[in-house]
């Protein structure tokens, strides 16, 4: 049977959640868009999908708060039909720091927002998709990062440590639902030329890393969109319970 096709994307006001809810509203999907505090963006990105002539909606929530997740999914059940796929891509980051640096708050705030929030998430789409639940099935795209390999150490280890639970939730929850017809996969993107890095007082970035990459460059939110929707598609039907890197082999 197939999915639905409608997706909640988290993150959504920007960057890569931006991306990925136009390229879905390209594929043909409707789309919930979530965002915490950037709502221009979210409207902006809602306009987007509104102008390839599918169906919007936003949603205010922090994923990292369980009522808000719960209201959230809520939302789409009011408005949609069914769930067809959940991209977990909201996240936190904070200043290049040394571990020994950090403030207890910001660790925890990463490891709420990145960590836990994707769980939540997770959840009550699985509650949604589930057929022993008496759902259609579905996709769950977990947003990871390159970083959960590469350790990220003088700089975001915390994001990183995050990223890598993100990983063990793909394949755990994926083994999982398997039976159940949904499947988890996620994408692990490496440096992306998005405004995240001046976000975070890191402006010159990629313009410093670039050099040093593979292929010289960084990738695009749109590289990063176009491969979540390929799992997202029937050609990823055999595909579940792992990640793919976007990272320009790094």
């Amino acid at each position: 049977m197939d999915t639905p096709r409608t997706v909640l994307i988290t993150g959504a006001s920007s960057g890569i959640g931006a991306a990925t809810a136009v390229a879905a509203a390209e594929a043909g999907y409707d789309v919930a868009i979530a965002y915490h505090t950037n709502s221009e963006g979210a409207e902006e990105t809602a306009q987007k999908v509104r102008d390839k002539g599918r169906r919007a909606i936003v949603i205010k929530a922090d994923i990292s708060d369980p009522e808000d997740v719960e209201r959230m999914f809520d939302r789409v059940d009011e408005e949609f039909e069914e769930l067809g796929v959940l991209v977990n891509n909201a996240g936190v980051a904070g200043e290049a720091r040394r571990v020994d640096t950090m403030r207890p708050e910001r660790i925890q705030r990463v490891f709420e927002v990145n960590a836990i929030g994707p769980f939540l998430c997770a959840r009550q789409a699985a509650l949604r998709m589930a057929w022993r639940y008496g759902g259609q099935g579905g996709i769950i795209v977990n947003v990871s990062s390159i970083a959960a390999r590469l350790g990220s150490a003088e700089m975001f280890v915390d994001y990183a440590a995050s990223k890598g639970a993100v990983d063990v939730l793909t394949l755990g929850l994926g083994r999982e639902m398997a039976a159940d017809k949904v499947r988890v996969v996620g994408v692990r993107p490496g440096v992306i030329d998005t405004e995240i890095h001046a976000k975070y007082g890191m402006k010159d970035r990629i313009s410093e890393m670039e050099e040093d990459f593979p292929m010289k460059r960084a990738g695009t939110a749109q590289e990063v969109a176009d491969t979540i929707l390929y799992l997202m598609s029937d050609k990823a039907s055999y595909i579940t319970a792992t990640s793919i890197d976007v990272a320009g082999g790094r």
